[in-house]
């Protein structure tokens, strides 16, 4: 092809046809212009497409992250509730509740102070920030749901910090002062596993009733009842989020 434009571009200046000539070379600078064109063209396509192909990789990996996290969260709902209705058991000894049974008050006092940290996965979130490819989401209700969710993650961490000092504060230093914990926490294992581990150890009825008179104690329970309902609730809503945020993701996806 290209020998084929030289012969009639030499064929035109050796016959003296300029005009015709200019009429030429112009037409052949407008084929290559064209040609670059759709060459950028089709090179921009191909980027266009193997970036959207990298974001739903992401999408679906945030998707199977948010997936796990509810997993996690119904699972520490319903373990939080627990705690929680241990904590309001342990509450109504304080009240005025007989002591009948001390393996109960043993059960459910370990039962509240035995509790452990949510941890979220956010793998693929953390990834998309510290390689700088956040920008890769081009939905930007999907980008301002994921900040939010991290935002309420912060702020139920910071909760659980705090509930963690006041259990030091006001459950745990008098606990371990005033109280032998290996007899309750074997009783605890005892009832939680039906037996199998553990032990029905004797307890002390003395200690038990002196840690009913202790109003630091008292006040541990009572924060207690307080941040876990605070930090169930954002639970609730951080589930509420991730599942409207999975909403988001199915859509973009599909589209």
């Amino acid at each position: 092809m290209i020998q084929i434009f030289r012969r009639i571009r030499h064929g035109l200046i050796s016959e003296g046809r300029l005009s015709k000539y200019l009429v030429y070379a112009a037409g052949e600078i407008l084929l290559v212009v064209i040609g670059i064109l759709i060459a950028l063209q089709i090179n921009d396509a191909n980027e266009q497409r193997l970036e959207r192909k990298k974001e739903l990789q992401y999408l679906a990996s945030l998707k199977t992250d948010l997936a796990v996290n509810i997993a996690e969260l119904d699972k520490f709902l319903a373990d939080r509730q627990g705690r929680l209705d241990s904590a309001h058991i342990i509450m109504g000894y304080f009240e005025g509740k007989p002591l009948t049974s001390l393996e109960d008050f043993a059960y459910h006092n370990v039962h509240v102070q035995a509790w452990t940290k949510f941890y979220q996965n956010n793998n693929t979130f953390q990834e998309l920030v510290n390689s700088g490819s956040l920008s890769i989401l081009s939905n930007h209700a999907i980008k301002t749901q994921l900040m939010d969710l991290e935002l309420l993650y912060k702020k139920m961490k910071s909760d659980e910090d705090h509930m963690r000092f006041d259990f030091e504060g006001y459950m745990y230093d008098p606990l371990f002062e005033n109280a032998d914990v290996n007899p309750m926490q074997q009783n605890f294992v005892y009832r939680l596993t039906g037996g199998a581990a553990g032990e029905r150890a004797p307890l002390s009825r003395d200690e038990i009733e002196g840690l009913l008179r202790n109003v630091t104690f008292k006040n541990g329970f009572a924060m207690a009842i307080l941040m876990m309902g605070i930090i169930n609730d954002e639970f609730k809503e951080i589930k509420t989020k991730t599942g409207e945020l999975i909403e988001l993701i199915d859509e973009e996806m599909t589209k």
